[in-house]
């Protein structure tokens, strides 16, 4: 029977998602330099272009459908377009339990099109948006569809797959399915895309820390949908899930700002930005599964880590731009391997024994293998094919003006400097003003 508030909960939930994909162009678009910003912000929009048609024609169907295919993922034809999930013979909405099927596939496409744009935060300032906007939709039909069949649509890694003979796998809203998912496929994009021009030599600082600030509030506030939403109901689990939510992210702020503290003698807004995220991170798969005080220790080991983990970069010689391995492929390891010592009912802190930390890092290990796989495969293909870089004129002019004509902020001349956002005709008084 249909459960109106469970219904107006999820569709709830669904609306805070599809925010952070905004709210994540906001904060890489304030990490990029000005000169690339439209760009970055592009990337993720044009990610929700596109999963959001293909999810509606055979996403849905390959993570969700009951026709599986060897637990690796589900038919894709069996629910094409949707095909039986919106309405039954009798006219009415098809429900599973108590919501319509058709909500469902509203909060999980939005999963789909964050988790995807996670990864353009390795490319910044030097990728082609066409073949982006490819990659998008082959990694999402080949990659993400199928780590979530394996791990929420009764595949392999979930509940019914064979790591549940030793313990139930836990990944309460994605630390797999989206995190690992998504900061390995980074990982590799960035190995095989090759660095920006000048990395490691000329400074790429962010050109506008407040839209960094702002989208990662933007992200925590979007978040509550990612985990309280998972709970499928506004109930208790969903009330832990938001508290452990909140606590880990604040515990990751200070985490994060501790570790820059005693290595470089500043604490800074990108530094509490970045904690955010980690946090937020971390926290996703074991939301429903820790105490807040789990919360706590979560969030502040995230947090130092990732900190920490983001300079790798440099040591190792990869660009991971916006520091997306750092930040996602390290503190969804950290949340999923933790939730084998800190869950309340299984973990090895409250007398579970060994069994669920086993598990746990089983599944990570699982998900990093095949997400390395197919994004090296479609990435070599696409270099082969359509090319990933943009030529050596564009990226040093601008992205932003090459490939989009356009630019965020223009500046103007009139023969005496001019002033960046301002009119040629108010200029003269501007200048006026600045004089006297």
């Amino acid at each position: 029977m249909l459960d109106t508030g469970v219904t107006s909960w999820m569709l709830t939930s669904a609306s805070l998602v599809l925010l952070m994909t905004p709210g994540l162009a906001l904060f890489y678009g304030g990490m990029t330099r000005s000169k690339s910003v439209l760009n970055m912000m592009m990337m993720s929009f044009g990610a929700m272009g596109v999963i959001g048609v293909v999810y509606v024609l055979w996403g849905w169907s390959m993570s969700y459908g009951s026709q599986s295919i060897g637990g690796v993922f589900a038919n894709p034809f069996e629910q094409f377009g949707l095909n039986g999930t919106i309405l039954d013979d009798a006219g009415e909405y098809v429900l599973d339990g108590n919501l319509p099927v058709i909500v469902d596939v509203g909060f999980q496409v939005t999963f789909a099109m964050i988790t995807t744009a996670l990864i353009s935060g390795a490319l910044a300032e030097r990728v082609k948006f066409g073949t982006w906007l490819v990659f998008s939709g082959v990694w999402a039909t080949l990659a993400y569809f199928p780590m979530a069949h394996m791990v929420w649509g009764g595949g392999l890694l979930g509940g019914d797959g064979p790591f549940a003979s030793i313990a139930a796998p836990i990944d309460f809203a994605g630390g797999t399915v989206v995190h690992i998912n998504a900061g390995v496929a980074a990982l590799v994009l960035a190995l095989v895309v090759g660095k920006r021009r000048g990395f490691g030599r000329e400074p790429g600082r962010p050109h506008n820390l407040p839209f960094v600030m702002l989208g990662a509030a933007l992200l925590w506030f979007g978040w509550f949908g990612f985990n309280a939403g998972s709970a499928y109901g506004a109930d208790g689990i969903a009330g832990l899930a938001w508290v452990n939510t909140t606590t880990a992210a604040a515990a990751a702020i200070l985490g994060w700002l501790v570790v820059e503290k005693l290595r470089d003698g500043h604490a800074t807004s990108l530094g509490a930005a970045s904690g955010i995220v980690a946090g937020l991170v971390a926290i996703t798969p074991a939301a429903g599964s820790v105490s807040p005080v789990g919360a706590i220790i979560l969030g502040i080991v995230a947090g130092a880590l990732c900190a920490l983990a983001v300079s790798l970069k440099f040591r190792f010689g990869y660009d991971d731009s916006l520091d997306v391995v750092g930040v996602h492929l390290v503190g969804g390891l950290v949340g999923t391997v933790l939730i084998g010592f800190l869950a309340t009912d299984t973990g090895l802190f409250y007398g579970g024994g060994v069994d669920q930390l086993i598990v746990q890092v089983l599944i990570a290990v699982a998900a990093v293998v095949f997400s390395a796989v197919v994004t090296l495969v479609i990435a070599l293909v696409l270099k082969a094919t359509m090319g990933w870089r943009v030529t050596d004129a564009a990226e040093t002019s601008g992205i932003d003006a090459a490939v989009h004509a356009e630019t965020a902020y223009e500046t103007l001349g009139t023969g005496r400097g001019g002033f960046a956002g301002i009119p040629a005709v108010n200029q003269d008084s501007v200048a006026t003003e600045v004089k006297a």
